[in-house]
């Protein structure tokens, strides 16, 4: 072989080695540039998938008011932890699983667009619940405020419309009589006493029989005519009445005497007569014995 031969030969052949190296160090710099730019995007995956996992846990802090929906969502938080541990142990050189969990990481922040436009729908629901509901109470305040207004200016009224209705004594008269029944000034020949009254004009009250009482106590507030046995209903319980008297009452005024007997020994001081009629007093009137 020649020597300019054996030259070119051996010239070509380091040519040859210089290329291989050449190409060897360029993939291996491709290849670590590839590896570092799959170790970049595997963080930002982690950083995008960790994000959403806040995001899964602030709706789980909302007062969710749909147990379904409760339910979904705490299930596609779990699925998020779940990728994200696994894409925490995969190798950055697994590139297929790496844009496999790319892909679920889209498919997940869908759903959640989903559930959040489901979230904002019933918590806009609530809210417009919750107004209604106030504006119901408030309106049912207002109504029951108006009906006990309206009961109390009721119970005013037929308080009004009963006083109204009760009868009056007017022209009361007491006039102490002996045994004879002639009128007596003199305290030891009292045996009775009369009382003339009148029963004043009341158009508003109801006509029809009715029954007047009369109570007398002497001085030390002793009820004369006691064993007469007379009683009548008065407010929550019964009195017994000295006198009584049944008549026809048609809104006109109308007269009417009453007798009540004095004891053997009558007391000399201020006496009471008290009128009753449908239990309510309709007239109050002291009187003295002396002599």
């Amino acid at each position: 072989m020649k020597k300019s031969t054996a030259i070119t030969i051996i010239v070509l052949l380091l040519i040859g080695i210089a290329a291989l190296v050449f190409f060897n160090l360029r993939q291996r710099k491709d290849m670590q540039e590839m590896t570092e730019q799959m170790a970049f995007e595997k963080e930002q995956l982690q950083e995008e998938y960790e994000d959403l996992a806040i995001q899964f846990d602030g709706y789980q802090q909302m007062d969710i008011k749909n147990d379904s929906l409760q339910d979904l969502l705490s299930r596609e938080q779990q699925r998020v932890q779940d990728l994200l541990e696994e894409l925490r142990v995969t190798r950055v050189t697994n590139a297929r699983r790496i844009a496999e969990l790319k892909k679920e990481l889209a498919t997940v922040r869908a759903v959640m667009v989903q559930y959040v436009a489901q979230i904002d729908s019933l918590n806009r629901t609530n809210e417009q619940l919750t107004k209604e509901n106030k504006q119901l109470n408030r309106q049912y305040q207002e109504a029951s405020s108006l009906a006990q207004q309206l009961h109390e200016e009721k119970t005013q009224l037929t308080a009004v419309v009963q006083r109204a209705a009760m009868l009056e004594v007017t022209n009361f008269v007491v006039t102490p009589l002996n045994k004879r029944d002639r009128k007596t000034r003199v305290v030891g020949q009292m045996t009775k006493l009369q009382f003339d009254y009148t029963i004043a004009k009341n158009i508003t009250c109801e006509p029809g029989k009715k029954i007047v009482y009369l109570r007398v106590t002497d001085p030390n507030g002793n009820l004369l005519g006691e064993e007469r046995g007379y009683s009548f209903a008065f407010e929550d319980g019964v009195l017994s009445a000295s006198a009584q008297r049944e008549f026809e009452y048609t809104g006109e005024e109308c007269s009417g005497i009453l007798y009540v007997n004095l004891p053997e020994e009558v007391t000399q001081g201020f006496y009471s007569a008290d009128f009753f009629i449908d239990g309510n007093m309709i007239g109050s009137f002291p009187f003295e014995i002396r002599k």
